[in-house]
C-alpha cells in the first residue's frame, strides 16, 4: 500500500510529497495487532465490571517488605478490603505486592493488573483476580474505568505517570471525579510545592486544580476520606458519570 509522506531532502523543496511503500508483512502485522489490543480491553472490562466498588493503589515496585511504606500500603489495603472495597494494584512487587497482600488477607477481592516487561515486573502471589497486559495504555484504562478512588503511595516514574493520568482525566472531564489521595505528605511535599509555586503562577494549571487531590498519612484517614466523599451520593455512578466512563 503506498503511503504519502510530506518531507524534504537534498534536491527537493520542503512540502513536496514523496510516496513510499510499506511491506505487506509489516502492514499485516500492524493491522492484526489491533485484535490483540481489543482482546485486552474486552477481558479487562468483563472481569473488572463485577468488582465495584474498588480502589486502585499505586506505589514503587522497588519497596522492600521491611520498609515502612510497604507496611503502610498493606495496612491501607487491608482496611479497604475489610470495608468492602476490592483493591486493584499493578500486580507486581513492592507497594503493589503490599496492596494485594493486604486485600488478599481481607474480605474483598485482591486484583492485579500485571504488565509484561522485558526485565522488571514479576507477578505477586496475592491475587484473587489476575490479568496480564502487554500494552500500558489498555492497563491504564482498566485502572481508571471502575475505580471509586485512587490511593497513591511513594513511587517513581510509573507512579507519577498514573497520578498524572488520573489528574488529567478528571481535570478535563474525561473521567468522573473520584477521591485522589496522596499518602505520606512528606514524600509529596516538594512536588506539590512545585505545583503551587510554579504551575499555578505560570497559569499552566488553575489553582482549583489543587483541590483534585488530598494528602493524608494515616490508613484510617484514607478509608474515612473515601467514605465521606460517597456518604451522600453512593458508590454507583450517576447516569452522566456512567456515560463519561463508557466513553473513557
Amino acid at each position: 500500500m503506498p503511503i504519502l509522506l510530506y518531507m524534504s531532502d537534498e534536491g527537493s523543496k520542503p512540502g513536496n510529497p514523496r510516496s513510499f511503500s510499506m511491506p505487506s508483512r509489516v502492514l499485516s502485522r500492524e493491522s492484526w495487532k489491533i485484535f490483540q489490543i481489543m482482546a485486552e480491553f474486552v477481558e479487562g472490562f468483563e472481569r473488572l465490571a463485577c468488582i465495584s466498588p474498588s480502589v486502585s493503589i499505586f506505589g514503587s515496585a522497588r519497596t522492600s517488605p521491611d520498609h515502612p511504606y510497604y507496611r503502610l500500603a498493606e495496612d491501607i489495603a487491608r482496611r479497604l478490603s475489610d470495608a468492602g472495597f476490592a483493591v486493584v494494584s499493578g500486580g507486581g512487587p513492592g507497594i503493589m505486592e503490599a496492596a494485594n497482600k493486604g486485600a488478599f488477607n481481607g474480605k474483598s477481592p485482591s486484583v492485579g493488573l500485571n504488565i509484561v516487561l522485558p526485565h522488571e515486573e514479576v507477578a505477586n502471589r496475592y491475587q484473587d483476580i489476575s490479568l496480564v497486559f502487554r500494552h500500558f495504555f489498555a492497563r491504564k484504562v482498566s485502572f481508571v474505568k471502575y475505580a471509586s478512588a485512587y490511593v497513591v503511595l511513594p513511587g517513581g516514574f510509573g507512579t507519577l505517570d498514573e497520578l498524572a493520568e488520573i489528574l488529567t482525566l478528571v481535570q478535563t472531564g474525561k473521567s468522573r471525579r473520584i477521591p485522589i489521595i496522596l499518602v505520606h505528605p512528606e514524600f509529596w511535599a516538594g512536588l506539590i510545592g512545585w505545583f503551587q509555586g510554579k504551575l499555578v503562577p505560570e497559569k499552566v494549571i488553575d489553582e482549583a486544580d489543587l483541590d483534585l487531590f488530598v494528602m493524608l498519612e494515616r490508613p484510617e484517614d484514607v478509608v474515612d476520606a473515601i467514605f465521606r466523599y460517597y456518604e451522600y451520593r453512593g458508590f454507583e455512578p450517576s447516569e452522566e458519570e456512567a456515560e463519561i466512563q463508557l466513553n473513557l
